[in-house]
C-alpha cells in the first residue's frame, strides 16, 4: 500500500475504540472514512466533528468523515480497519465482504470470542472472508482506553499477523507520536490476551464492588494471567506473548482503570446488582460479559482449568453470589506456583 497524505483508510465501526483509531489515522493526515450503524452518529461526525454518542467532547479532524454505507467506507481504500463488537463481526464483515478492497491491509481491532462457534476473531474473519483476503489480515491489541488515545496520551499496542512483512506495514501505518505499535507473529496469543482480560476485569471489579482492596485485585490479576496463558498455550500460542502488551499490559489497565467498562460491570455485580439491570443502563458494549460464556465453554471443550473465569461465569449466568464465588476460589486445593501457571 502507499503511505502518504493521500492514503485513504476505511474504518468499520464507530464505537469509542473505532472512533479513537480513526482519530489517530486522520491526525496523521490520512483521508479517513468511518462506518457507523447509527444515522445520528454519522450526522454528528459529519456536521459537528464529534461522536457525541460514543466518544463525546473529542473534536474530530475535518478529514474524518462518516457514512452508514458499507460500500462507501470500503471503496477505493488503501487499508481497512475493523472495529465492531465481537458478537456482530460475522454479520457486519460478512455483509462488507463483497465491497472490501483487495490486496490492502485489513486490520482487526476487535477483542472477543464468538459464543456459538467459540472462534477467535481471526477465525471468524477467515471463515467469512474469501481466501484471497487472508494474507492481508492483522490484529491489534493492547492496553488502550479509547478516550486517552484520542486525547493524545502516550499509548502502546501490538499488531499481530502471520506475515511479519504485513505486521511491519501496519505498524508504520498506525504508529503516531503518541501511539507506539509493536509487532508480533503470534496471532493466537495476541487475540487470546485481548479477549480474556475482559473476563478477569469483571472479577477484579466485583472484588472492588464487594469492598476488597489491592491485595485481592493483585491476586486476581496474577492468577488471571496464569489462566489466560494456559488457554493461549492450549490453542498454540507462545506463553511469552501473554507477558506483553496484549496480556499483562491490557490486564492491568482493564482491571484497575476507571474507564474500563468490564471493571465497571464487575463493580456493580459486586454490589449485588443483577447483570440484566447493569447492562440495561450501559450505552456501550462490555465485551467481557459475552466472552465469559465463550471462555467457559471453550475451557471445558479443550479441558483447561480456568477457575476465575469459571466463577465469573457462575455469577453472571448461574446467579451465584459474588461472595460465594470468592469463597469458592479461596477454598480451592492448595497448589504449587510454577512459572505462573
Amino acid at each position: 500500500m502507499r503511505d502518504s497524505p493521500n492514503t485513504k483508510i476505511g474504518v468499520i465501526g464507530a464505537g469509542s475504540w473505532g472512533t479513537a483509531l480513526a482519530h489517530v489515522l486522520a491526525s496523521k493526515g490520512y483521508d479517513v472514512c468511518i462506518w457507523a450503524y447509527e444515522q445520528d452518529c454519522v450526522d454528528a461526525i459529519n456536521q459537528a466533528h464529534e461522536n457525541k454518542q460514543f466518544l463525546p467532547d473529542i473534536v474530530l479532524p475535518s478529514n474524518l468523515s462518516a457514512t452508514n454505507s458499507l460500500a462507501e467506507v470500503c471503496t477505493s481504500k488503501d487499508a481497512m480497519v475493523l472495529v465492531t463488537p465481537s458478537h456482530v463481526v460475522r454479520a457486519v464483515i460478512g455483509a462488507a465482504a463483497e465491497h472490501l478492497p483487495e490486496h490492502v491491509p485489513i486490520i482487526s481491532a476487535t477483542k472477543g470470542i464468538e459464543n456459538d462457534t467459540l472462534m477467535l476473531v481471526s477465525d471468524i474473519l477467515e471463515d467469512v472472508l474469501p481466501v484471497r483476503f487472508h494474507p492481508y489480515l492483522s490484529y491489534v491489541s493492547g492496553p488502550t482506553f479509547a478516550r486517552e488515545l484520542a486525547l493524545g496520551m502516550p499509548t502502546n499496542a501490538v499488531v499481530a499477523s502471520h506475515s511479519d512483512r504485513l505486521a511491519t506495514t501496519v505498524q508504520a501505518l498506525l504508529s503516531h507520536d503518541y501511539f507506539r505499535i509493536y509487532r508480533s507473529t503470534d496471532v493466537v496469543g495476541v487475540e487470546v490476551g485481548g479477549a480474556l482480560k475482559n473476563v478477569i476485569a469483571i472479577a477484579a471489579g466485583a472484588a472492588q464492588g464487594m469492598g476488597f482492596g489491592h491485595n485481592t485485585v493483585a491476586g486476581l490479576i496474577t492468577r488471571g494471567l496464569a489462566e489466560m496463558s494456559r488457554l493461549a498455550v492450549a490453542l498454540g500460542a507462545n506463553p511469552l506473548t501473554l507477558a506483553g502488551l496484549t496480556g499483562m499490559g491490557d490486564l492491568v489497565l482493564t482491571c484497575t482503570g476507571g474507564l474500563s467498562r468490564n471493571r465497571a460491570v464487575g463493580i456493580e455485580l459486586g454490589k449485588g446488582r443483577p447483570i440484566a439491570e447493569i447492562l440495561g443502563e450501559m450505552n456501550m458494549v462490555a465485551e467481557g460479559v459475552k466472552t465469559t460464556r465463550s471462555v467457559h465453554d471453550l475451557a471445558r471443550k479443550i479441558d483447561v482449568e480456568m477457575p476465575i473465569s469459571e466463577q465469573v461465569y457462575n455469577v453472571i449466568y448461574n446467579d451465584v453470589s459474588p461472595a460465594d464465588a470468592m469463597q469458592a476460589l479461596m477454598s480451592r486445593e492448595l497448589k504449587r506456583e510454577s512459572f505462573g501457571f
